[in-house]
């Protein structure tokens, strides 16, 4: 009999069924694996329920459980279940599994895998094989000789070649005092390891490039040193992934860059090195961290295109027992199949926009290598070709805190390198917003190349090397207004003239079935909100590092949310994982109406997570007119309940009975509360962090948090009403409401329901 486990919300998923959405042909399958160590599966597909011999696809002794044909399949119905196979004949040994069913429509986009048989048959032995093939490194070479600065080679070359010539090389890491880790000797540990793999990997290729045999000994220096360190030991994985990962590519481009300038001894040694950190990383995921059963570890999904692709690319053929071409075998099949488990076909990404990049930036990087080494296209899958639009329409260039999930900027402009990842997809796809999006925010976050968030990751000079040999210039063109609702992580970004600073409106709502997993948050059914150039309605706090006093007692809770608590309590967001994604919530509705743009909201689960009272958490969005903003939020519960309607900005408010206002540098906000059917609130206000370490927060700019406190009720509807204003339009609204003989210093402190309204339909009218 066939073990055929029940999935859960931390497992992969049975797919395809009847349920699912075919995106992509051929559509990718997966199933749970059985408990056997190296169980092999057996894999059918057929139009016909039956399976006849004649007219199914049959696929043996398959390794993994999840998989790609490397056939596209005419549109229809079609059917498939597995077995467990004998390694020898590839004929099943348990039963067929449950046949499911599912259809694929025409005109999808074609995007098959070729076959481990035949996935590495065109690829050449010689070194080097990331990025330039031995072949393409002559015409690069003569390129540069009758211009040096060909795809900007003599930038690259005098910026991140050059100063490592006379850099001491750096010695085997000391880690932490007493082992215990501690956040700023990991930042700057990892930031130097990072500047010792930009010493091997780019001496090696200045070497090569210009035939400097005296820079060619210099990078072999580096990578020698590195290979001396224990793999085992403070730079293993185990002791800190993020270090050992740094080391291992240093070697990779190492070995792979400088093959032909060491003996065999030095070669021998640098592979032995190589290999015994790629199997430390490679058997962390696959064997350890399961992330083909439990695809949710942020760190060991994402060392397969960050560490495990091109050292196994440079590994290949090179190694006794072939372990890298299996490990390079099943990074492909995760990244063609299961990848992204944070999104869908929409391109969102769970974590947020900051860890969208990070991932995004190395699966380019890994992308880019596996494409010029051996011709797979992993950029033909539908999510690869949709996923620019989620910094686009969730983090425009000119914001700060308008968003969610873990960011390492500190409040910063957003990092250079999501512009970097947008202009290879406009490469890719020919989309100029994403290249608009590029050099805008070049243009207003210039000079950042050497702040830690982006020089401890990557060498933006490489990157726009390694562009422009690949990938065409693409015009930019203007974002267009509008909305996308990224239905797989329950997200929904809102950009109303991004182009125009001066009425630019940026408003992000979040309601995720991914709950507060990983680098997400308690934040189901919050908002976030940027106007004019400024950020308004703000995340609060800050990621100075995963488990400071600052990310577990404030940035992951939604008491740091523009949201609401029940009674004083939140959404479920600690440590355990099946309570994390359980404490979710879903998108009922995103749509563009007559006038506004409307988005509805259910987290009854995520405050269920902590207040099992709760029978109904739902928050609505109106939109209207690019204008203002109306949110309305329902809470029932079996019990009377106080709610507590929280409002994060960078600075203390003015405050009335019943209404609010924010001034900031640029731009401004006044917000009234319009009806409540629980009875008015009390307004308050908090500045700070409260049970925060201050170390945390030393130095950086404190925010305030707006209280609106409604009285205990089994039954809550609130309407509240936001005004983003440019800090020119007071002046023109006093003026106005001055000539319709209003007193407007009264109104903007105080005023009854009755006179707003009149004041707000004459506004509107106007």
């Amino acid at each position: 009999m066939l073990d055929e486990p029940n999935t859960g919300r931390l497992t992969i998923q049975y797919a395809p069924d009847a349920q699912s959405e075919i995106v992509e042909n051929p559509p990718r399958f997966t199933w749970l694996p059985v408990i056997e160590d190296e169980a092999q599966y057996v894999l059918r597909i057929s139009a016909d329920p039956g399976f006849p011999t004649g007219s199914t696809h049959f696929y043996c002794r398959l390794p993994v459980n999840f998989f790609t044909p490397d056939v596209v399949l005419e549109p229809g119905d079609y059917h498939w279940s597995y077995a467990v196979c004998d390694p020898e004949s590839g004929k099943p040994t348990t039963t067929w599994s449950t046949v499911r069913s599912f259809t694929v429509p025409a005109g999808l986009p074609e995007s098959p895998l070729p076959s481990r048989k035949a996935r590495f048959g065109k690829t050449a032995p010689e070194h080097p094989r990331l990025w330039l093939s031995a072949d393409r490194l002559v015409e690069f070479k003569n390129a540069v000789e009758a211009d040096p600065a060909h795809c900007t080679w003599e930038t690259f070359y005098q910026k991140s070649v050059l100063p490592w010539m006379d850099r001491a090389v750096m010695r085997e890491p000391a880690g932490y005092p007493n082992n215990q880790r501690v956040a700023p000797v990991w930042r700057q540990t990892y930031i130097d390891l990072q500047e010792h793999m930009y010493a091997v990997r780019h001496l090696a290729i200045g070497g090569q490039v210009t035939g400097d045999q005296g820079m060619l000994d210099r990078a072999k220096d580096w990578l020698l040193e590195a290979a001396s360190w224990d793999p085992m030991g403070v730079t293993s994985r185990a002791y800190t992934d993020e270090w050992a990962y740094r080391v291992c590519n240093a070697l990779a481009w190492g070995y792979d860059w400088l093959y032909d300038q060491m003996s065999d001894a030095e070669r021998a040694t640098v592979r032995a090195a190589l290999l015994a950190r790629t199997r430390d990383i490679a058997e962390h995921a696959i064997v350890n961290a399961k992330i083909h059963l439990f695809p949710y570890d942020s760190h060991a999904v994402r060392s397969v295109s960050l560490t495990l692709v091109p050292a196994c690319i440079a590994l290949l053929g090179d190694d006794a027992d072939d372990e890298a071409r299996d490990w390079l075998n099943y990074c492909i099949e995760f990244l063609a199949t299961v990848y992204s488990p944070w999104g869908d076909s929409d391109g969102g990404w769970a974590e947020g926009t900051n860890y969208w990049m990070m991932g995004m930036a190395y699966l380019i990087e890994a992308a880019n290598r596996l494409k010029s080494f051996a011709g797979i296209d992993l950029y033909k899958r539908p999510f690869f070709r949709n996923t620019g639009d989620f910094p686009l329409y969730c983090k425009a260039p000119d914001t700060r805190r308008a968003t969610f999930g873990d960011d390492s900027t500190q409040g910063d402009l957003p990092c250079i390198k999501t512009g970097i990842n947008l202009r290879q997809y406009a490469g890719v796809t020919g989309n100029g917003a994403y290249q608009w999006y590029h050099e805008e925010l070049a243009r207003l976050n210039p000079d950042t190349e050497d702040a830690f968030y982006n020089w401890g990751w990557w060498d933006t000079h490489f990157d726009e090397l390694t562009y422009l040999t690949d990938y065409p210039q693409v015009e930019a063109t203007p974002p267009e207004s509008g909305f996308r609702h990224f239905r797989g992580i329950g997200w929904v970004g809102i950009q109303h003239a991004m182009a125009d600073p001066d009425n630019h409106i940026q408003f992000v709502f979040k309601s995720s079935r991914f709950g507060s997993i990983s680098h997400s948050h308690g934040d189901q059914n919050a908002f976030c909100m940027a106007a004019y150039g400024e950020d308004l309605a703000i995340q609060s706090g800050y990621y100075v590092a995963f488990n400071s006093s600052m990310h577990r007692l404030w940035r992951r809770q939604t008491v740091s949310k523009n949201a609401i608590l029940i009674n004083g309590k939140g959404q479920y967001a600690e440590k355990d994982k099946a309570k994390a994604i359980a404490a979710s919530g879903k998108i009922l509705a995103a749509e563009t109406r007559e006038d506004h743009i409307y988005i509805k909201g259910d987290a009854t689960a995520a405050y269920q997570s902590l207040s099992p009272e709760v029978t109904l958490a739902e928050r609505e969005i109106y939109f209207v007119r690019n204008s203002y903003f109306v949110i309305v939020d329902k809470v029932d519960a079996e019990t009377p309940v106080t709610l507590d309607w929280l409002l994060h900005a960078n600075a203390p408010y003015d405050l009335g009975k019943t209404t609010f206002r924010y001034t900031g540098q640029r731009a401004g906000f006044y917000g009234q509360v319009v009806w409540s059917e629980a009875g008015k609130p009390v307004l308050t206000q908090e500045t700070g962090f409260p049970n925060v370490d201050p170390a945390d927060y030393d130095g950086l700019p404190v925010s305030t948090c707006l209280h609106a406190q409604y009285p205990a009720s089994t039954r809550h509807r609130i309407a509240t009403l936001l005004v983003p204003y440019r800090l020119d339009a007071p002046k023109r609204i006093f003026n106005f409401m001055d000539d319709q003989g209003y007193d407007a210093d009264l109104y903007f402190t105080d005023t009854d329901e009755n006179t707003f309204k009149v004041v707000m339909k004459k506004l509107a009218n106007t």
